[in-house]
């Protein structure tokens, strides 16, 4: 057994306890607002964000991150954006046990309900032919609701997600989101056979965009280096996939805007092929454009920028490689 699976065990065994702690109190609370109205229980959620976030260690990191994207603004602005960052991460962990309740909308009445949808026609045209499709997104406002919006329009979605580092926790909201329609596929190994399963039956896949990729290629993002996955330009090049950008927007007086927006062509190479450097940018560029339109809605607090040595020296040799002597 090698070194590092060895500490990975170690870190396990020093962890568990401490996960399953911070699991339970999760739970606890969540339950303890579930007996609340939704209304009610989402802006206790968004209180308690805000009063005790800016007491965690990734506060900081978040204001570095909104420091770096947004050079023209000020330490007034930074501190009340992550402020109202936090409000709206906690919200998103309330907004769980509501997903069916806060998903109001009806196609028949589309004017009532604290859910409004643009991108109707979209939706239903999509809904009258095959695919394969491609749908993505990234962490802004409240993005569990997109597949519940494509199931209300009879499109089925599997989506890729990311599970979170606590595995009790993952193991509940993995639970909690199989009520909302769709199929899910924890990103680990044997995902992208999943997705491609499901795309070459002509079906649809859904893909959060934004998250730091350890193998990834390297693009930007704000103008930043980072790493993004290439799963959704290659799975697009496969398949020949139309790819769809899709968006949740948190509104006030708890109202939500959900988006279907029109296809996204990605770059090509002089053979025709999708380019999947280029489009990995492109996706950075949508994203980051939603970004800007509401920076209080987006994740600030990940560490979406860290390119690590081996990582940076890993991408050195494969682009040494690509020159050739």
């Amino acid at each position: 057994m090698n070194r590092v699976r060895l500490f990975q065990i170690a870190r396990t065994l020093r962890t568990g306890p401490i996960d399953y702690a911070w699991a339970q109190a999760t739970f606890a609370l969540l339950a303890l607002l579930r007996r609340l109205p939704a209304d009610r229980s989402l802006k206790i959620a968004a209180w308690l964000g805000r009063t005790f976030g800016p007491f965690s260690a990734r506060h900081q990191l978040a204001k570095e991150n909104l420091r770096l994207a947004f050079p023209d603004r000020d330490e007034a602005w930074i501190e009340a954006t992550v402020r109202r960052n936090w409000e709206e991460m906690a919200r998103f962990v309330a907004e769980y046990v509501f997903l069916d309740e806060i998903f109001d909308f009806d196609p028949n009445d589309p004017n009532v309900g604290r859910i409004e949808v643009d991108g109707v026609e979209r939706f239903l045209e999509l809904r009258e032919r095959k695919g394969p499709f491609i749908f993505f997104t990234g962490h802004l406002g409240s993005f569990e609701l997109l597949p519940v919006c494509a199931a209300t329009f009879g499109l089925e979605i599997t989506a890729l997600f990311r599970p979170p580092n606590n595995r009790h926790i993952a193991k509940r909201l993995l639970a909690a989101r199989r009520t909302s329609g769709g199929h899910l596929v924890p990103s680990k190994a044997g995902a992208a056979w999943s997705l491609a399963s499901t795309l070459d039956r002509g079906g649809a896949v859904g893909m959060l965009v934004d998250q730091k990729f350890r193998n990834g290629v390297l693009t930007r993002f704000f103008g930043r280096e980072c790493l993004s996955n290439p799963l959704l330009p290659k799975l697009a090049r496969q398949f020949d996939c139309e790819v769809y950008p899709a968006r949740s927007i948190r509104l006030p007086n708890g109202r939500y805007r959900l988006e279907l927006q029109p296809r996204l062509d990605l770059p090509r190479g002089a053979d025709g092929a999708i380019d999947i450097p280029a489009s990995c940018q492109l996706l950075n560029d949508v994203v980051e454009g939603w970004v800007r339109d509401n920076p209080e809605q987006w994740m600030w607090f990940h560490d979406r920028w860290h390119v690590g040595k081996a990582a940076r020296a890993k991408l050195a040799a494969q682009a040494a490689r690509k020159l050739g002597p």
